[in-house]
């Protein structure tokens, strides 16, 4: 190809010796036909072992004292059983008509008939017309359970659980005039991880066209935007594969892979931009492909490995949490952003130098004008010459404007939503689960005690059961009454009915209760027996209360590596504070407009949702780690274009204005591009996405508009020179020799060494 000559790898445009990345860079486009080749074996070596490795996945753990019930459960050899409920009562409109009106009568009847010839599927079927069965039967006299057990073993849950279905759907049909639904153990679970699956599909589907469609507005190319939609969809490709072989051993969450793509779609894309921008960049001011990507590997190929290196330890902060699911985040996530890292100085050169000046073929007419990539941003240049010109005045405003923004997040409230609060009603198991709530208080989602021991089939457990239904009746509904105990191997599972939805602030304080009063003085007397409680309600409150908990450590962990990152990156003790400290503003902001719309419940038409009074307890701190590390990615790339000014001569403040100015166009492109990946969490059916999907998406326009543009550079403007002072006691920090021997050999004129100031090796 033209521009594509014999050098050796370690020499850079000037003859100086290259750094680890220019050198990975040359060895790639020498040997472009391998690094290609090498790239797709090894998304097909990640096929191939995801296929490969056998066995049944690793189960993942909650955290506190629902994991420990949790395991205890899992140890038995016996399944437990799956109860099923179905709901019946006359609908709404007949608020007169009760439960003994011969409509209702008749569905019951129907649906015991139907129910007691699906023998191989159903078992131990109860209703509320028998004798002894009264709690079956709702205060108001206006609804009723029949409910029954699926018949094991695991294996055959499912067919037996769709068969039940399908019967119960058939008398649903037989008795238009009276409701009839089912919500139970597996049903219920069924119906959310079906909503949930149906609603990522549908945002995968999205994903793909929506980015190639503002790569080809970004690029006015077919072939350029393929570039950079290829790496990306090649490194998700390979990060699932090696995903699902790690699942097997590694507890890894359904929902992961999920969120694998759309991350790794938004940073692949983001890296590829900055590189192939910056090839384009060079091409244009007259260089030929080997200089251009030699440059390009010089200054965005190293700002893309330091940004992923940063992604890579923020999001590895999850571990220190102790949580399975955060654990199972964590591992794929830097998987995908890995993989991105290593194609971007690998096969993105060799593609590029096998392309040549075909990668700006397939020009669309209207967008396929000759762009000069060198140049500057107009509007961007005017806002950053006025912000270093008043940089107190227009600082100021943009710290005003977010403190605003972020004023709700100080009443934030960390509270999961139910199955009814995250799920809109349309789904017809989500709106029986909340008839069966509000006609049977906590029987949908009851605390589940699991008892275990030598003594557990003792007598004595019985009647301690017996005392705490008794004190469960001095509660004032707090507790139900309606208590079962079923035998599950070795162990005992009881089933205590708790007020509220599940996860609000009502059924929180029962489980206290539970926990702290009525079991001590109950089963907490019985000697040679243990016990713990999980269920719907224990679970995310022992997740939020483990939360709480690592939190903080999470937070200093991540602001620790970032801080000592910048520092070696830049040799500048200012750059990293700054960096965090706006990084800081633009996330509290996001959290603060998450708080105002979700959990005041503005915006609630227009995105769909109805608030439930709180934000869900994982939310900030994955927005954290996540946004921590990808606002990174502007922060290393413009200051990079800022180092660049200022090693090559020019003053501080025309350092700043040319350095925003030039890398506008790349970083408001990706920005555009990975506020549309997140914005499709907007249209997810569950309130947590929306919520993330909005925080993420604020987050990242707030990132590259208020704080590149106008805070960065007032800031900037007010330090001066001070910016990338370093103090004595820090001179030992690789890399001066290194901008020393930049600063002196590079014109004005042209490109220096990035902002990165890399050791040489």
């Amino acid at each position: 190809m033209p521009g594509i000559g014999k050098s050796s790898p370690d020499e850079t445009v000037d003859g100086h010796r290259g750094t680890l990345v220019q050198r990975i860079t040359a060895w790639s486009v020498r040997h472009r036909k391998v690094a290609i080749a090498g790239w797709f074996a090894l998304i097909v070596v990640a096929i191939v072992v995801s296929g490969l490795v056998k066995g049944d996945e690793a189960l993942t753990t909650d955290p506190g004292e629902s994991g420990r019930a949790q395991d205890v459960l899992r140890s038995q050899q016996t399944d437990e059983p799956v109860q099923e409920n179905v709901l019946i009562q006359p609908h709404e409109a007949d608020s007169k008509s009760r439960f003994s009106s011969p409509e209702v009568q008749a569905a019951v009847n129907d649906l015991l008939k139907t129910l007691k010839g699906e023998s191989e599927s159903v078992s131990d079927i109860s209703s509320p017309l028998d004798k002894g069965n009264e709690n079956l039967l709702s205060e108001d006299g206006r609804s009723g359970l029949v409910t029954f057990k699926l018949n094991g073993p695991d294996e055959e849950l499912g067919l037996h659980s769709e068969t039940a279905y399908n019967a119960i759907l058939d008398v649903q049909d037989r008795h238009e005039d009276v409701w009839v639904g089912e919500a139970g153990d597996m049903s219920t679970q069924a119906a959310v991880d079906n909503a949930y699956d149906d609603d990522f599909q549908r945002s995968e589907i999205i994903s793909l066209p929506l980015t190639l469609v503002i790569l080809i507005i970004v690029f006015g190319a077919l072939i350029a935007a393929s570039v950079p939609l290829l790496l990306s969809v090649t490194a998700v490709l390979a990060a699932l594969g090696f995903l699902q072989a790690l699942g097997h051993v590694i507890p890894i969450n359904s929902t992961v892979s999920s969120v694998v793509l759309l991350i790794g779609m938004a940073v692949g894309i983001d890296y590829s931009l900055f590189y192939l921008r910056r090839e384009r960049e060079e091409r244009q001011r007259g260089r030929d492909f080997k200089e251009a990507l030699q440059v390009t590997a010089r200054t965005s190929g190293h700002a893309v490995v330091i940004s992923g290196i940063t992604v890579m330890l923020c999001l590895s902060g999850l571990y220190l949490t102790g949580m399975d699911v955060f654990r199972g985040l964590a591992i794929g996530t830097t998987i995908v952003v890995g993989l991105t890292v290593i194609g971007s100085v690998t096969v993105l050169p060799a593609l590029l130098s096998v392309l040549g000046h075909r990668v700006d073929k397939g020009r669309i007419p209207w967008l396929g004008r000759r762009r000069t990539a060198a140049a500057e941003s107009k509007v961007w240049a005017r806002i950053a010459r006025a912000v270093v010109h008043r940089p107190l005045v227009w600082g100021g405003a943009a710290l005003l404007a977010l403190l605003v923004v972020a004023f709700p997040a100080l009443d934030m409230r960390l509270q999961d939503p139910s199955v009814t609060d995250s799920l809109p009603n349309a789904n017809a198991t989500v709106e029986t689960v909340a008839r069966m709530d509000k006609a049977f208080p906590g029987d949908p989602s009851p605390a589940r005690l699991v008892v275990w021991g030598d003594k557990a089939d003792d007598p004595a457990v019985g009647q301690a059961v017996e005392s705490l239904r008794e004190r469960a009746a001095e509660t004032d509904g707090q507790i139900g009454t309606k208590i079962t105990s079923d035998k599950v191997g070795d162990v005992v599972v009881v089933k205590v009915p708790l007020a509220g939805s599940g996860t609000d602030d009502t059924s929180n304080a029962a489980l206290e209760t539970l926990r702290e009063d009525l079991l001590p003085d109950t089963l907490g007397k019985v000697d040679g027996i243990e016990f713990a409680v999980n269920g719907q309600t224990a679970q995310p409150y022992d997740f939020t209360k483990t939360l709480r908990d690592t939190t903080p450590i999470v937070f200093t962990f991540v602001l620790a590596v970032a801080f000592i990152l910048l520092l070696v990156s830049f040799r500048s003790l200012a750059v990293p504070i700054i960096s965090i400290v706006l990084n800081l503003l633009s996330i509290t902001a996001a959290y603060g407009a998450v708080t105002w719309v979700f959990q005041d419940g503005n915006l609630s038409s227009l995105l769909d949702f109805t608030a439930y009074g709180g934000v869900t307890s994982w939310l900030p701190l994955f927005m954290f780690v996540l946004l921590f590390g990808l606002s990174m990615d502007y922060h290393i790339f413009i200051l990079s274009r800022i180092r660049e000014r200022r090693l090559a001569g020019e003053d501080p403040n025309s350092a700043v204005i040319s350095g925003i100015s030039t890398s506008a166009g790349v970083v408001s492109s990706a920005a555009v591009i990975m506020v549309a990946v997140f914005s499709i969490f907007v249209t997810l059916s569950a309130i947590e996405y929306k919520m993330l999907g909005v925080g993420m998406s604020l987050a990242i326009i707030i990132d590259a508009t208020l704080v590149r543009g106008v805070l960065l550079p007032a800031v900037m403007a007010l330090l001066g020179k001070n910016t990338w002072a370093l103090p004595q006691w820090l001179q030992w920090l690789p890399g001066g020799k290194a901008e020393a021997a930049a600063s002196e050999r590079t014109p004005a004129a042209e490109p220096t060494e990035p902002a990165i100031a890399v050791q040489r090796s």
